[in-house]
């Protein structure tokens, strides 16, 4: 692996004009790296007309070698590849809900999208490429690490339908109320939406077939990413996002389940300084990482902080829904991260909140698609 930085200025962003790609990018471009940026420009994250109107494209496209395309497709990845010696593949579907049923898609874009780049790296002469740094996720945990009282820790699966449609939505392990723990590394791997199932693959790809041929790989778990900058209008992804745009549409929140379950909430610029310490630091080469804060924040939490923050009453609902696929709980170890790479998260739930409330009110009100994607889900019996 080259010591030298100046020897690693090329690197490629895949989804580069999405949130976290956009701001990796700019950071990046401020150190002096050249950027290139593979992306398609999902009308889903970007809008109808994004090369007018999507903030992210345009905070990047004059200061990047921009390549519209896809990870599905052969041909763009060559044209991307050529001359790079950093792969930083964020390109992907996300979303647990909408997983569960766009089954196709997810897989062909999450796992053959990055088959498609290791099958090239692996069979023509790149001699220029020396680390992959892939973006996983705190999905493949599935439920993650709790502490049972006579067994220590457990690693419980998919939560009880019935129990659920009880009210009962607390995790148990074998029938026994169980503790949450922060999650390691080294927990168990068991997603349990289709989403997990494909960061899971992805990142056993990149681990698995980049040592064979030459290549540093670096996986990042990242938790709940947030910040300036996030679509606004994507009903499936990003519960600050949903709940920003109730609110300002002075609609009622939703929350599903009964608003206890916990989420680690990590701000935009925590993700990118992990993200650029894995792309500069030799001690990452061959290691996964989680990101996050280590703080499970509930989702009521949530509601009530962005309720004061945009200063708009609107009443809260806890319906006691639940969609199948999510998680109840999940926060991070950050022990690993910071032993090996020095890190630690700068900007914690209060004040990453009020950055990103300030940044939301100045804003164009987004339309309110929840109910849409909600009874889009009901229809294929995942939203009950």
């Amino acid at each position: 692996m080259g010591k030298n930085i100046e020897l690693m200025k090329n690197i490629l962003i895949t989804g580069g004009a999405g949130f976290i790609g956009s701001n990796l990018a700019l950071k990046l471009i401020e150190k002096g790296y050249n950027i290139t940026i593979l992306d398609n420009l999902s009308p889903q994250i970007h809008g109808n007309d994004p090369e007018r109107t999507s903030p992210l494209y345009n905070s990047i496209k004059d200061k990047v070698n921009f390549i519209k395309g896809t990870v599905t497709s052969r041909g763009d990845w060559e044209k991307a590849l050529e001359g790079q010696n950093v792969i930083v593949h964020l390109a992907a579907e996300t979303g647990t809900g909408q997983s569960m049923y766009c089954i196709e898609k997810y897989t062909e874009v999450n796992i053959q999208g990055t088959a498609i780049m290791l099958d090239i790296l692996a069979n023509t002469n790149n001699g220029t490429v020396e680390k992959i740094v892939i973006a996983s996720s705190r999905s493949i945990y599935g439920e993650g690490k709790y502490k049972h009282p006579e067994l220590g820790a457990v690693y419980p699966t998919h939560r009880n339908e019935k129990e659920m449609l009880d009210g009962d939505f607390e995790v148990k392990y074998n029938g026994v109320d169980v503790e949450l723990m922060a999650t390691d590394e080294e927990s168990k791997i068991h997603p349990s939406s289709v989403y997990g199932i494909t960061k899971q693959n992805q990142e056993q790809m990149i681990m698995t077939v980049c040592p064979t041929i030459g290549i540093a790989p670096v996986a990042f778990r990242y938790q709940n990413v947030y910040g300036p900058g996030q679509s606004l209008s994507n009903p499936y992804t990003g519960i600050l996002s949903i709940f920003s745009t109730q609110i300002r549409n002075g609609n009622g929140i939703k929350i599903f389940e009964d608003g206890k379950e916990t989420r680690d909430f990590v701000y935009i610029d925590d993700v990118v300084n992990a993200t650029i310490l894995g792309i500069e630091k030799e001690e990452a080469n061959g290691e996964v990482f989680n990101v996050g804060t280590g703080v499970p924040t509930d989702v009521l939490t949530v509601a009530n902080t962005l309720i004061n923050s945009y200063e708009i009453k609107v009443p809260i609902t806890v319906t006691g829904n639940f969609r199948l696929g999510d998680i109840r709980h999940n926060f991070a170890d950050l022990s690993k991260i910071n032993s090996k790479l020095g890190f630690k998260p700068i900007v914690y739930f209060e004040e990453g909140i009020k950055r990103f409330s300030e940044w939301v009110l100045q804003q164009e009100i987004q339309e309110d698609k929840l109910n849409d994607s909600l009874e889009e889900m009901k229809k294929k019996g995942l939203y009950k």
